[in-house]
């Protein structure tokens, strides 16, 4: 399908320009623990998918690829001619895919607990629990747990499930599933010298930053690894502060 712009809005006004992706289990609202937080120098716009938060009901292929194009369609309805990416899981596949379509006009990328561009191969049972979330909310909450590292409030992880269930379509969770989880185009964005920085969090078992070392630094050359000791997979919301500064710190150089 044609890409398009989809429902999105930016904070701040400044020079320094980001777009945001988020996670499989997200929406753009995924991002609001950071957003009273963002520097004063930077335009950050927060994008919904099709088939999620405002976005819902929009039809589409749900690919990491259709994603990069509507991204880039938003990025033109904004006049944004370059811009830093920021993706969190899904949206850090996302990202790079948006590198191999506009190559000159991203400046950097972020990757916070990122899916590489190999994709993530799921065993006979995180495929039965990963594609069973699709119905199942009880296996959003069990991923989200693991990934967190078991040790988070249990009104925080009925939170984030409610909000998943409630903002996403199931025909697009499950699309953009075979998409992140099993497309490979990591061939295609092999020793890209954009700039890198891959955030990951030490309770994260799945995207940990031993996976980060034998993909996404061993494919860019130029990219640098944080791992946040108090953090799982979900770090905008486990630690904002830490998360805004140091990606701040990245992308003007500091």
């Amino acid at each position: 399908m044609a890409s398009r712009a989809l429902p999105y809005d930016v904070i701040g006004t400044g020079p320094r320009r980001v777009l945001v992706l988020h996670g499989w289990l997200g929406d753009r609202s995924s991002f609001d623990a950071i957003r009273p937080h963002l520097g004063a120098e930077f335009s950050y716009c927060f994008v919904d998918y099709r088939g999620y938060g405002d976005a819902r009901g929009v039809s589409g292929d749900y690919t990491v690829e259709e994603i990069a194009g509507d991204a880039l369609a938003t990025a033109d309805a904004l006049g944004w001619t370059d811009f830093a990416v920021l993706g969190h899981s899904m949206g850090g596949k996302a990202a790079q895919s948006l590198l191999l379509a506009a190559p000159e006009r991203v400046r950097a990328l972020v990757g916070i607990s990122p899916v590489p561009a190999s994709g993530v191969p799921l065993d006979d049972d995180g495929w039965a629990l990963f594609s069973g979330a699709i119905e199942e909310p009880a296996n959003r909450r069990v991923i989200i747990d693991l990934t967190t590292g078991n040790r988070l409030p249990a009104a925080w992880l009925d939170a984030m499930v409610d909000r998943s269930v409630d903002r996403s379509d199931p025909r697009a969770f499950r699309g953009y599933l075979d998409s992140w989880a099993t497309g490979d185009f990591h061939q295609r964005i092999d020793g890209n010298t954009v700039p890198v920085l891959v955030l990951t969090g030490a309770h994260d078992p799945a995207l940990s930053a031993e996976l980060m070392r034998s993909t996404w630094l061993r494919w860019y050359p130029n990219s640098e690894l944080v791992e946040f000791a108090d953090a799982g997979h979900y770090a905008p919301d486990e630690l904002p502060l830490a998360l805004v500064s140091t990606v701040e710190r990245f992308l003007t150089g500091g």
